[in-house]
Order: structure tokens, then C-alpha cells, then sequence
């Protein structure tokens, strides 16, 4: 991790500054919370998420109890240096409630569409995980080959309704697409953002 200064971060009168911590593969927002400064270092030197509590006016280690830490892949600051961002590998929900997320309540539908693809991801993995009888995820899952072919076929799809087809064929072949991508690469324990990360190295 690059070194982060100090010196231009601006702490609130109180020794505090708002920190919104996203998940670092999906981009999905997890919670928002407080630091203050001893929390931010202990935070850059343990590589979790610390915070404080306005509430118990105190320091807390997420996870320190249930387990479900957030390591740190990246600290942001914003254009005034007032505001944090934190990107975070969570293990386990953000929320006490045991939500992914603390912003689960409101506005929730339609999903927005970068919530769409880590919600496949998640659905993909529970089914790896839970294997029930009769799912088709999970007969793909344990038939590399056939996963690969269906790959291959809509693939195939997706060219043919690119050529001939409307826009909307188009937007429903990409999806099934998208899909059997998902599944082959939950077989080999890989995401879709490995394939972003190789994409992400290809800028350079």
C-alpha cells in the first residue's frame, strides 16, 4: 500500500472525519463510520479497519468480536481531505444486523446496475456452496466440460444476435452469456474481477 500523508487529512473540530468503506471487488458501499487519528494509524499499520465510536467515545477494531474484519486494500481522501474512503476485503457482513451492507433499508429496487453482477456472483457461490438437487448452476459446476461448451454457445449467440438480431436479443444473449462466464470461473475458484484485474493491467 502507498504511503498515505497525514498531513492532508483535516479532522472536524471534534478530532473526527466520515470514512464510507466500499467493498474493494464489487464497489458496493458497506457502512459508513468515524475516525480519528489513532484510529487511522492503527488502521494503516494493522491493514483492518479501525474507527471510533462517537457513541461509546471509544476506539473499536471491526471484527474484533464477530470476526468479520475488513482488511484494507486502499485509503482515499477526497478533493478537501475532510471525507475518507477506505477499500476493504470483508470477512463476513459490514452491518450488526448481519446485512452485507448497512444501507439496506429504503429505496432497494430496481438494484442498481453495479450491484447486479457481485448479486450473480454471491447466488453462484451459495449454490456451489449448498448444492441443491436438481439446479442447473450446480450440474455446470460439476461438469467443467459441459461448462465450457455452453461458454462456447453463447459466445456464439451473442455474435449471431450482434449481426442479425435487435438490440434487446442482444442485451439478453449477453446476459446468458455473462452467466455461463460466472459459473465456469466460480469452477476454477476464479471472479470476474480476476478477468478486471488483468483488464485493469492491460491500461498500462
Amino acid at each position: 500500500m502507498s504511503e498515505l500523508s497525514l498531513d492532508e487529512i483535516r479532522f472536524d473540530d471534534r478530532g473526527l472525519i466520515a470514512c464510507v468503506v466500499q467493498d474493494w471487488r464489487t464497489g458496493e458501499v458497506l457502512t459508513l463510520a468515524y475516525m480519528n487519528a489513532q484510529a487511522l494509524e492503527l488502521t494503516l499499520s494493522t491493514g483492518e479497519m479501525h474507527f471510533f465510536s462517537r457513541s461509546r467515545q471509544e476506539l473499536w477494531h471491526k471484527g474484533a468480536t464477530s470476526g468479520h474484519t475488513q482488511t484494507v486494500r486502499a485509503i482515499r481522501y477526497d478533493c478537501d481531505g475532510d471525507a475518507l474512503l477506505a477499500l476493504v476485503e470483508p470477512a463476513g457482513p459490514a452491518c450488526h444486523t448481519g446485512q452485507r451492507t448497512c444501507f439496506h433499508r429504503g429505496q432497494l429496487e430496481p438494484a442498481a446496475p453495479h450491484e447486479t453482477l457481485p448479486t450473480l456472483e454471491r447466488t453462484v457461490a451459495q449454490r456451489d456452496a449448498a448444492r441443491p438437487e436438481g439446479s442447473y448452476t450446480v450440474r455446470l459446476l460439476e461438469d467443467r466440460e459441459l461448462s465450457g461448451s455452453k461458454v462456447q454457445e453463447e459466445a456464439e449467440e451473442v455474435a449471431r444476435a450482434a449481426r442479425d438480431e435487435s438490440d434487446e436479443r442482444l442485451a439478453e444473449e449477453a446476459a446468458d452469456l455473462i452467466y455461463h462466464l460466472t459459473v465456469l470461473l466460480r469452477g476454477r475458484r476464479l471472479t470476474l474481477a480476476d478477468a478486471g484485474r488483468v483488464l485493469d493491467g492491460r491500461r498500462h
